[in-house]
């Protein structure tokens, strides 16, 4: 089991503070740093302000030299198709080719109004989605020297040159590994099938993420892919301590209650959390997101290190 480090930075947090976590998530042998791409906080004031997902990567990628580095998710009403396209392909050579591109649909609302950002219904929502899917996989796997056109109904493009690439060529279909997740009954699991290199579940229960994962195992066989070439995932909050007052701060911390916390995420002693872990990998997850909320906590990640990382 991969256990990775996800952050949420709309909440509050300036580059430099994700720079401490990824730096010492890095150190701590965390298989790879992840951030939301959101533009409005979602609790409290958001203080100092979100910062963007793809300029705070490439500021990662430089400052960093071993851990991957992704989003969970971009939204895929925030930028051109072709032009996110790029931005991935520059920071994933500015990485080294470390980078990991989660991708949906969008559905905060709020933050689109916030920012002047287009957002359809659900139903073009998803055409939106599942065309920048075909156009972004389409562009990193147009061999150099050739020409890329895409007629779709809400992206044209014509006589590009695909550039740049990315460095990787690690994606199914070439390019940047794609990430795709989510609880829909059809739409997820069809995309998934067809594009995805990694199907990730967030804050969901054992008894749903058997339901999912068996959707988007069937959407595979009935395409003809093998569903063990996709990797499985879940993202769930994390709240470790070494004794119940300290499961208690940590949860205080972040607004939340122990109870709660351990029904929901993964909360309580390295050992109780080891054992839930465990349990969702019988399911079939190989990596965990741990979802940090509290990032001036560092000694969270050690803990976490030193008495899960090794026994996962």
């Amino acid at each position: 089991m991969e256990l990775r480090v996800f952050t949420e930075p709309q909440q509050g947090a300036t580059y430099d503070d994700l720079l401490a976590v990824a730096l010492e998530a890095e150190r701590l042998g965390f298989g790879a740093f992840f951030r939301s791409d959101h533009y409005l906080h979602m609790s409290g004031d958001g203080l100092p302000g979100s910062t963007d997902a793809w300029t705070t990567l490439a500021g990662l990628a430089r400052e960093t030299s071993t851990i991957r580095l992704g989003t969970m998710m971009t939204s895929a009403t925030f930028r051109h198709p072709g032009v996110l396209a790029i931005q991935v392909a520059q920071v994933d050579q500015m990485s080294g080719g470390r980078v990991e591109l989660g991708i949906g649909a969008g559905w905060f609302t709020q933050e689109h109004t916030a920012y002047g950002i287009p957002f359809p219904d659900t139903r073009e929502r998803f055409e939106r989605y599942a065309e920048q899917l075909e156009l972004i996989t389409g562009l990193w796997s147009t061999p150099v020297g050739e020409r890329y056109a895409f007629g779709g109904q809400h992206y044209q493009l014509a006589d590009s040159p695909a550039l740049p690439k990315p460095v990787q060529d690690g994606g199914r279909r070439g390019g940047v590994p794609l990430l795709i997740g989510g609880k829909g009954a059809h739409k997820t699991p069809a995309l998934a099938a067809a594009y995805a290199d990694e199907f990730n579940l967030p804050f969901v229960d054992e008894e749903f993420t058997a339901v999912q994962f068996g959707r988007v195992r069937r959407a595979a066989e009935e395409i003809g892919r093998d569903p063990a070439s996709i990797v499985w995932s879940n993202a769930l909050v994390l709240c470790v301590g070494e004794d119940e007052a300290a499961i208690a701060r940590r949860a205080a911390a972040i607004g939340r209650e122990v109870d709660e916390l351990r029904a929901n995420g993964l909360a309580g002693t390295p050992a109780e959390v080891v054992d839930k872990i465990r349990r969702y990998g019988d399911l079939g997850a190989q990596r965990i997101y741990l979802q940090v909320l509290d990032l001036g906590d560092l000694d969270h990640l050690r803990l976490v290190a030193a008495e899960v990382l090794p026994h996962v």
